[in-house]
């Protein structure tokens, strides 16, 4: 078995019918389901790229927020949530990116709204790639954004890392894509990977020009002319500051705020035709409570509520 079925203990379920749960909008069948979730329990790209491990509790533990959250605005629409569970991690680290990206790929064939959850960035790659495959030959060039505080595009010396997923993702679709670093922090990065990404036409937007404009005006000035692209946003939490988001690997003070990122989504979904979301590196390890998985709770909140 490829993924495994949810645990009891990460859905919660009201018994109240006042009192409904997103757990109320789960269906067994994904056919007739608008939403598609995967888990991957998975940080051995973390443990390659030299990180501290713990983001392979990540999916369950953001499960155990996500649907104890009432469905607010969500409660008279007619969308359904299929949960594919977890990525089994007993097959090699490459196996599990392909069955990754193949099952990725074929939800969004499918045309469902795709939403995953690491687990190490490194799966950011099958992610995009599921996404670049599906939407490359459509009349609007897609679009990939990036919210992290690094590049992620470390060449492969130490393997398929968490440092690794868009050095893939360019060298194999560098003329397919607009691809955007959203939050990119100058002590987390070198001027090799930069220069790099540049080359590769990577659009950079620094986390210092971030802070004297705000990230709302960034992203309106860099995303007007792409209203109704195709886009898959990619979110790795280290891009948040520590004091809403310790819980991963590498935790910073500086970096987004849950207000200002959540109406920057908001204007992103209203904006772009976002087909996929992923977010990684959360490790509920290293969390103070449950704090970032929260958040990460919250980022597919909003993306459902964004999405409509």
């Amino acid at each position: 078995m490829t993924f495994k079925s949810l645990a009891d203990d990460v859905v919660f379920k009201s018994s109240n019918p006042l009192d409904p749960r997103l757990s109320a909008f789960l269906t067994d069948n994904q056919k007739d389901a608008t939403v598609h979730i995967w888990g991957y329990p998975d940080d051995e790209g973390i443990q390659l790229n030299g990180g501290r491990v713990g983001a392979s509790a990540a999916p369950d533990s953001i499960r155990k927020a996500f649907y104890k959250m009432t469905p607010g605005p969500l409660l008279d629409s007619k969308f359904k949530i299929w949960d594919a569970g977890n990525l089994s991690t007993q097959l090699p680290l490459a196996n599990r990116h392909e069955l990754a990206y193949q099952r990725v790929r074929d939800s969004l064939e499918k045309k469902k709204f795709v939403l995953t959850m690491g687990g190490g960035h490194d799966y950011g790659y099958p992610d995009a790639k599921g996404f670049i495959e599906v939407f490359k030959r459509s009349k609007k060039k897609p679009l990939v954004i990036n919210f992290d505080a690094h590049m992620d595009v470390r060449p492969l010396n130490n393997g398929l890392t968490s440092g690794t997923p868009f050095y893939r993702l360019l060298s194999e679709y560098a003329d397919d894509l607009h691809f955007f670093e959203v939050g990119i922090q100058d002590h987390c990065n070198s001027k090799e990977h930069i220069k790099w990404c540049e080359k590769k036409k990577g659009k950079i937007l620094y986390q210092s020009e971030i802070e004297k404009k705000g990230l709302l005006p960034v992203l309106k000035k860099t995303f007007s002319k792409y209203k109704n692209h195709p886009t898959f946003i990619s979110v790795d939490i280290d891009g948040f500051s520590s004091s809403v988001a310790p819980g991963c690997s590498q935790s910073w003070p500086t970096g987004f705020q849950a207000q200002e990122f959540f109406i920057s989504l908001d204007y992103l979904f209203a904006h772009l035709d976002v087909k996929n979301l992923g977010i990684y590196e959360v490790s509920p390890p290293l969390d103070l409570g449950p704090l970032t998985s929260r958040l990460a709770a919250l980022i597919l909140y909003r993306s459902l509520t964004s999405k409509g």
